[in-house]
């Protein structure tokens, strides 16, 4: 499977409902489109021990699931975006997710103090995001609400007034 850097693109602002399903359509949509709600994850975090998963987000809030690469630089430039609004995030889950190399997650999370915000950061070790999603470009983004419903996912770089505004929220 061959992910890349891209601009934005908005890939799914709700989730499609069929009144009339058409046999074996549902096959043929991503996971995430046939199971709108935050797929059953797993992450190996920063200090390669702890795991952070879809169990372990907090009941109730919203949540941004970005899958990233730490050397691309549309990526890095979507973190340094949402770094820089943080306090609109606030009330967010943010869970950025790699399947790159462990050493260049870590150096990623340490260049930009990853640590000093509420941001989970780890390794997709067993590479179950991008199929689920179908990723095709980076970053990806998929925002789910209090209810862990999905609300609408990205390819490429958004202004943070776009993924702010998708959650219902004004900076």
């Amino acid at each position: 499977m061959l992910i890349s850097c891209t601009h934005s693109k908005q890939v799914q602002s709700q989730p499609t409902v069929q009144t009339q399903p058409q046999q074996g359509a549902d096959s043929l949509k991503a996971a995430y489109l046939r199971f709108p709600t935050v797929p059953p994850f797993e992450i190996l975090q920063v200090d390669s021990v702890t795991t952070f998963s879809k169990a372990d987000l907090k009941k109730n809030q919203d949540v941004l699931l970005m899958y990233f690469s730490p050397d691309c630089e549309h990526c890095q430039h979507q973190t340094e975006d949402i770094l820089h609004d943080i306090q609109a995030f606030k009330k967010i889950q943010i869970v950025m997710a790699t399947y790159q190399p462990f050493e260049s997650m870590k150096s990623f999370y340490e260049k930009y103090n990853l640590a000093k915000y509420n941001i989970h950061v780890g390794r997709d070790t067993k590479f179950i995001l991008p199929p689920f999603y179908r990723i095709q470009s980076l970053p990806f983004i998929a925002l789910y609400d209090k209810k862990g419903n999905l609300i609408t996912t990205f390819e490429g770089n958004q202004k943070v007034h776009k993924i702010l505004k998708a959650f219902g929220r004004e900076e």
